[in-house]
């Protein structure tokens, strides 16, 4: 109890700054020096740097400072990476799992979610109206931002114009930590409503091996099966592990 109401959080701040917050429970005349010049310097060894000078804790450090700003924070970031090892692992993490990190309330969750939005309309933006053969790094990189630390699979299509250009990305169905249901006609019915000529499956897998199942394997055949009916090519199914990921078409099995 005494470490939650250690990290227990001001109201959600109007503006960017300490300056203008005045938590009730530390006033600003009150602040601990050492909190203050620990703040201080961290933001400017992160903009002398950038985020290549700073450990995945100071990092997080920068974005607690906002959500709890007249509390020390570096025991909380700490309990969070010891949970979710790492940078990308904390941001990525669902509501309810951060909810379990005595210290986490809505301010936190808010400031987390908001960088891991960013982050994958960022990457996404990299990749949305180009065409996937210059882009193919740019792609996996945005698949590894929006899917290799979800903890449920997901099933993502991105449907391709006859240039190869990604014309649209989008969720199809998400299941459970091992499973989720695809329907092969729901796919090519969406592919011909955006006039797609050619698609690119994507999903995840929780465990972190890409390895594909059999039932992975078999559901990628029959897609394979419904996009040539309608002179659809399915050009790769790519499965999303937490570190790397594996291509069906560099495979062979497609």
């Amino acid at each position: 109890m005494a470490q939650h109401n250690r990290f227990s959080e001001a109201p959600l701040p109007l503006f960017d700054t300490d300056e203008v917050v005045i938590s009730p429970a530390i006033p600003e005349a009150k602040l601990p020096s050492y909190i203050a010049d620990h703040r201080k310097r961290l933001r400017a060894r992160f903009l002398e740097g950038g985020p290549e000078a700073m450990p995945d804790y100071e990092l997080l450090e920068l974005l607690l400072f906002r959500a709890i700003p007249r509390r020390d924070v570096k025991p909380l970031a700490r309990c969070l990476l010891d949970k979710f090892n790492d940078f990308n692992g904390v941001i990525s993490a669902s509501p309810e799992r951060l909810q379990e990190v005595p210290g986490v309330g809505a301010a936190v969750i808010c400031e987390l979610k908001i960088v891991a939005a960013s982050a994958r309309r960022l990457a996404r933006s990299r990749i949305l109206q180009r065409p996937i053969v210059s882009s193919w790094d740019a792609l996996l990189d945005y698949c590894h931002t929006a899917m290799a630390h979800r903890d449920t699979e997901q099933f993502r299509v991105l449907f391709l114009d006859r240039k190869n250009t990604l014309i649209a990305d989008e969720e199809q169905a998400s299941g459970t930590v091992d499973h989720v249901p695809v329907y092969p006609r729901e796919v090519v019915k969406r592919a011909l409503q955006l006039n797609a000529s050619a698609l690119i499956l994507v999903h995840n897998h929780p465990s972190g091996d890409p390895s594909p199942s059999p039932e992975d394997i078999a559901m990628t055949e029959q897609i394979e099966r419904a996009a040539e009916a309608l002179g659809l090519a399915l050009h790769d199914h790519l499965i999303i592990g937490k570190s790397t990921e594996l291509s069906f078409r560099a495979q062979g099995l497609l």
